[in-house]
């Protein structure tokens, strides 16, 4: 697998500028702190202006000088570039600069395979990492079919399909492992919604604090960690919101601008947590400046998902990093609540609007039962919400919130 050694890596940050400076810069921020987190230091960082990226070498030739003399400098390891780059790219690149040449993507899973935990995360993250270094592999062997002649005969090209064969192998192996993973997530689903309970699904940019949220809603006892990309497996706990009425909250792995492809594949059944939801809790950094930047992100991971006809309530989470209070709306969502998860507020006025949801689907009946229709109360209690029971001479008063989908068999 492709794994950055754990050691001091010090590295400079390269990326493109296609006409947003400010964006391009804030890009970077970004990949300094994903840098961070996969333990290397950022010794260096260039942008150059550019269209698009240069098809060989990412940056042009003046660019790839500065660079050179900026290695040399700083005596980086290596360097990150701020895009997923081509086998072309990454080739020419490390004939060019002799150094260690990363990319986005390369990062991100570098970081992904030492965060799994779980048997799944760490299928979903070898399995990634396997088609983005296949993908690499292929675009080698178009190069080397080009050329012909010298560097095409002998063991060169027998190493070559084998490493392809033995990807290939070892993916179909991962997929086979992955499925039996996704149909007993398919089951947990099924359960889930038989028991009638709905499901709130925490969702938002890498580091606006769901696993912290949870914790603070439901003592899940989730890590709760500063660096980028700290859960990656997808926790579930119930919550309580008024003494009777219980619902599901989920956890899920944080969303990133640029991510890569061969994750959002790997991750899907994860990732698609959300899409089987009933309510997004969208959890936003009130306290970072790329907060609008970042929720937009979040909006299209979740079109991309198919989870964006949702109710949405979005939490503005870390109110206590904030010097004063400031007036948040999301016009993309039912509910806009200022919250800290470390000082607990918002989190009754989360319980309210998940409570609103939850009952539009829900209706209010007093009722009197016969002794003999005992096994209507019983599945009130088990797919709705007994507000009381109470008996009497003729029967069994009953006040309570009935889903819609089974009035008809506890009420006529």
């Amino acid at each position: 697998m492709y794994e950055m050694e754990q050691i001091d890596e010090r590295v400079i940050l390269v990326g493109i500028d296609t006409g947003n400076e400010d964006a391009a810069n804030r890009s970077l921020d970004e990949l300094s702190e994903l840098a961070k987190t996969a333990k290397a230091a950022v010794v260096g960082r260039l942008i150059q202006p550019r269209e698009s990226a240069h098809p060989g070498t990412y940056i042009g030739k003046g660019k790839l000088t500065e660079l050179k003399d900026l290695i040399w400098e700083t005596d980086a390891t290596g360097i990150i570039c701020d895009d997923e780059l081509t086998s072309a790219q990454l080739g020419n690149l490390e004939e060019e600069l002799s150094c260690k040449i990363i990319d986005r993507t390369l990062l991100i899973l570098d970081i992904f395979a030492a965060r799994a935990v779980s048997g799944e995360g760490k299928i979903q993250v070898e399995l990634a990492q396997l088609r983005y270094r296949a993908s690499r592999l292929a675009g080698l062997g178009r190069s080397l079919s080009r050329l012909g002649g010298i560097g095409t005969r002998g063991p060169g090209e027998k190493k070559l399909e084998m490493d392809r064969r033995l990807i290939r192998e070892r993916i179909s192996r991962l997929k086979k492992e992955l499925k039996d993973v996704e149909k007993h997530r398919e089951l947990i689903r099924t359960q889930r919604k038989q028991s009638g309970l709905k499901v709130a699904a925490l969702v938002g940019y890498t580091s606006a604090g769901k696993s912290s949220i949870e914790n603070a809603l439901t003592n899940a006892g989730i890590l709760e960690d500063a660096m980028l990309f700290s859960t990656l497996d997808t926790t579930t706990r119930s919550l309580v919101l008024d003494n009777t009425q219980e619902i599901l909250v989920t956890d899920t792995v944080g969303f990133i601008r640029k991510l890569p492809h061969h994750l959002v594949e790997a991750f899907k059944s994860t990732l698609e947590e959300a899409k089987y939801a009933d309510i997004i809790i969208h959890v936003v950094d009130a306290s970072n400046p790329q907060m609008d930047e970042q929720m937009h992100v979040v909006y299209d991971t979740l079109r991309q998902l198919g989870a964006a006809d949702r109710p949405v309530i979005t939490l503005f989470n870390k109110q206590d990093k904030l010097e004063s209070a400031g007036s948040y709306r999301d016009f993309q969502a039912e509910y806009s609540i200022p919250a800290s998860a470390k000082t607990g507020e918002g989190l009754a006025e989360l319980k309210k609007a998940l409570l609103e949801i939850v009952r539009r689907e829900q209706i209010y009946v007093e009722r009197l039962y016969d002794f003999s229709e005992a096994s209507k109360i019983q599945l009130i209690r088990s797919r709705g919400q007994l507000l009381s029971e109470k008996y009497v001479p003729e029967g069994i008063e009953v006040k309570a919130y009935v889903p819609k989908d089974i009035y008809g068999k506890v009420c006529i």
